[in-house]
């Protein structure tokens, strides 16, 4: 492997330097100032948790229209110039130079504040996937996919799904980013610390198939094709697309596969209005990974994983544990791990989808306009985990192990709307969101035969032995926006404006449920509501001349209750006892954040420097309620508050033609303002850092793209991170590097037209590292280092993807 890396290294740059020099007489009779002018726009269970690449200088493209969209949409937009708050905006180009299938947070994971990371090089597997934006994790984040509520994006979710689930990669358009707090029309109920927003391509005006194909390490394989319609006779013009992706874990045994299907219709309705109706199908089967923890790091290495490929050696564990009698060496020791947890025979997350939208955009005046959409969702899904703790009964098959699901159903519908009207000086615009959710959840056991070998992608349905809890949730969101762009001055631009957030939640319990973990008190029934009626927002840009501008924001946000059986900020999440104690007096989660900021930009430089100071109240946490010894279960409790302040900073210079450099680097300073009682014991975290928020981020990139080629190196730094309240242990800190390099073909021979070939590194240097921290959530304190809730980041990787535009 390492002899082919390097010849495909080798082989590539030197192919880069030849055609730079071939090119550097052409160049400079091209660029007279030697400089390219940049483009600018604005842009305003088991556990929980822009691209700022350096553009290129623009060049012609010698393929079809149809292959690419138009060179506007291909500029990336590194720093949301005339924004009043920090915003940044990566292209679909930048996504596209990732391996095809790699979530675009990959992308986005550059810019200042950002936190991504996953166990996997392309950033797909959901249970490791954490994202997290100046100490607030995703589940107190906005994310939405041409407008429509992706929900918390949380692994057993349950108000939405994933983007990599919502839109194929190949499909992704501009993406953005708005760090401090997302804008009041932003349809989310969770967005304490910010928004993504996330976009579709639009079919193109000309008839055009694009295919393409994809092979790299651990057996990972991709296809893809996509039928632009072009132009129909009533005008509009549509796409479909389909892909299959397939590859092993990087270690252990076992899969991660998803099939996907995407369809975009554009039709005009007349001079003033739009149709626009979109479909997504996905499904999703991985094997998971195990969580670690620093002690099994520590005396057993990076390796350590499922045993799905052995049955014998987990069926010993199971009967281990079962009959008091000693496990198979090398599995665990009383001194690092609990043997059963050490390694699981298998566990897998299942995902089915199906989401699509309607929407009409329309203009009823010269000032008045405004757009209605409605969308649905649909979600089925399967936690799946094989358990030593709880045996098959010997008239089921009689194993020592069983299989346990955690088992999810979704079906939302919504509708989103909004108007606008320009008034002189006074953009107004004013809009609102309902949804209604049905969340179905249930933990069950299936029986495991004794003999042969379980399926670890299975879906285990209707034969299951015991039903451990199910309920049935169904919550309401309103949500309504009022705000007004005032243009004060031809420097000067004010934002204001407020929304208004109503949830309501309610929770039915189905059958006894008085087994489960919660003892015989059982889970309860009920309603909760989450309210505020006055979230206000205001902000401010002042353009000093053509090159600086200066902004500054403030925003307050209250962030719902989650709704099911075990999300981290549900109430329903305990016993009846437990809920009735905290249903009038929990209080949902608020945040009040204030940012200052300095933008520079011109040709070839563009600069940005922000600091930012954020206040957030009535932090949830699940706790024992009362004393240890009382036996009470956990609930959720209101614990204090946390404060965050920080400097974000991001700088690009385009240094020469097709060369550019970008940097960016986040300071955060995140900290808990209260200790904690939980079962009559006090925690001391009053100033301790807030967990999975590494205190330093950097960000590296050199990049060059002359059209034909292009390439790019980037070198990632995290800090170190702790995964306890109480700051006993860490992760220390890493510097992964990643390589992408490609080929543009602008022959004319019909075989090579529209041919894009490239080839993607991800850890570089093969780095050995923690990449999620809290995979199994966070706990107040680990002096032993043994407890297993990180991940490790993948080895060097190679991939290679060839494309073709017909």
């Amino acid at each position: 492997m390492n002899k082919t890396i390097s010849l495909c290294l080798t082989t590539c740059l030197s192919a880069l330097l030849v055609h730079q020099a071939a090119a550097a007489t052409t160049t400079r009779k091209q660029h007279k100032s030697g400089r390219a002018v940049q483009a600018q726009a604005a842009s305003d269970a088991k556990g929980p948790s822009v691209a700022a690449v350096a553009p290129a200088a623009p060049v012609r493209m010698a393929r079809p229209p149809a292959a690419l969209p138009p060179r506007s949409s291909e500029a990336i937009v590194v720093f949301g110039a005339g924004a009043s708050r920090e915003t940044q905006t990566v292209s679909r180009t930048a996504i596209s130079q990732y391996v095809p299938g790699t979530s675009p947070f990959k992308a986005l994971s550059k810019l200042p504040g950002v936190m991504f990371t996953t166990s996997d090089p392309l950033g797909s597997y959901e249970w490791s996937q954490q994202i997290i934006i100046r100490g607030f994790d995703q589940s107190r984040l906005g994310f939405t996919m041409d407008g429509v509520p992706l929900g918390n994006l949380a692994y057993g979710n349950d108000n939405g799904l994933s983007i990599g689930r919502a839109l194929q990669t190949e499909n992704n358009g501009a993406a953005t980013l708005t760090q401090g707090a997302g804008s009041v029309g932003v349809s989310a109920s969770n967005d304490l610390g910010g928004a993504l927003e996330f976009t579709s391509i639009n079919p193109t005006n000309r008839f055009g198939v694009d295919v393409a194909g994809t092979v790299g390490s651990a057996a990972t394989w991709r296809t893809f094709m996509r039928v632009n319609s072009g132009l129909l006779p009533t005008g509009g013009k549509f796409y479909v697309s389909y892909d299959y992706q397939d590859a092993n874990k990087w270690k252990g045994d076992g899969q991660q596969r998803q099939q996907q299907a995407n369809a975009k219709f554009v039709q005009p309705l007349g001079e003033n209005v739009k149709l626009t109706l979109y479909g997504d199908w996905s499904m999703r089967q991985e094997n998971d990974y195990q969580d670690l923890s620093l002690a099994t790091i520590q005396k057993y290495g990076y390796n350590v994983d499922n045993i799905t490929g052995n049955y014998a050696l987990a069926k010993q564990i199971g009967s281990a544990y079962q009959n008091g009698t000693p496990y198979p060496a090398g599995i665990g020791s009383t001194n690092y791990d609990s043997p059963p947890d050490f390694v699981y025979y298998n566990a897998a997350g299942l995902r089915q989808d199906a989401l699509g939208y309607g929407k009409l955009d329309f203009r009823l005046s010269d000032r008045l306009k405004g757009f209605a959409t409605v969308y649905g969702h649909t979600n089925s899904g399967e936690g799946v985990w094989v358990t030593p703790y709880v045996p098959t009964p010997t008239a089921l098959g009689g194993s020592p192990l069983s299989t346990r699901t955690t088992e999810y159903g979704i079906h939302r519908e919504g509708f989103i709307g909004s108007l606008s009207y320009q008034a002189g000086h006074h953009t107004i615009e004013g809009g609102f969101w309902f949804e209604n959710n049905d969340f179905e959840q249930a933990r069950r056991y299936y029986p495991l035969s004794i003999d042969g070998t379980p399926d670890s992608l299975h879906w285990y349905k209707d034969n299951s032995f015991y039903t451990q809890w199910q309920a049935a949730f169904n919550t309401k969101t309103y949500q309504v926006h009022l705000q007004d762009t005032w243009q004060v001055t031809k420097a000067l631009k004010l934002n204001y404006g407020f929304k208004s957030l109503i949830v309501d939640n309610t929770a039915t319990q189905i059958g006894s449920n008085l087994m489960g973990v919660q003892g015989p008190d059982g889970y309860p029934s009920g309603s909760i509501q989450s309210s505020n009626g006055f979230l206000p927002q205001v902000g401010l840009n002042y353009r000093v001349n053509r090159h600086n501008e200066i902004f500054a924001d403030f925003a307050r946000n209250m962030a719902a209750f989650d709704n099911s059986q075990t999300g981290a900020t549900s109430p329903f999440a305990t016993t009846i006892a437990g809920y009735n104690t905290i249903k009038d007096k929990i209080r949902p989660e608020m945040s009040y954040t204030e940012e200052l900021g300095y933008r520079y930009h011109d040709n070839n430089i563009q600069a940005s420097l922000t600091g930012y100071y954020v206040e957030f109240e009535n932090r949830l946490l699940s706790i024992t309620q009362g004393t240890g010894i009382q036996g009470n279960a956990s609930a959720l409790a209101n614990v204090g508050g946390v404060t965050a302040r920080g400097v974000d900073a991001a700088f690009n210079y385009q240094f020469a033609p097709h060369w550019s450099i970008y940097a960016s680097y986040a300071f955060n300073d995140s900290y808990y303002n209260d200790n904690v009682n939980s079962g009559g014991t006090i925690y001391n975290i009053k100033g301790k850092n807030v967990v999975a928020m590494p205190r330093n981020l950097a960000n590296v990139q050199l990049g060059y793209d002359d059209g034909t080629i292009w390439g790019n190196v980037l070198m990632q730094f995290q800090d170190r991170r702790t995964y306890t309240y109480t700051n006993d242990a860490w992760v220390p800190a890493n510097d992964v590097f990643n390589l992408n390099l490609g080929y543009r073909f602008h022959s004319q021979n019909i075989v090579l037209r529209g041919v894009d070939a490239q080839i993607n590194v991800s850890n570089l240097f093969d780095k050995r590292y923690v990449a999620t921290v809290g995979s199994n959530g966070f706990q107040f304190s680990d002096p032993d280092r043994t407890f297993a809730t990180l991940q490790a980041g993948s080895p060097r990787m190679v991939f290679f993807t060839l494309r073709k535009h017909f």
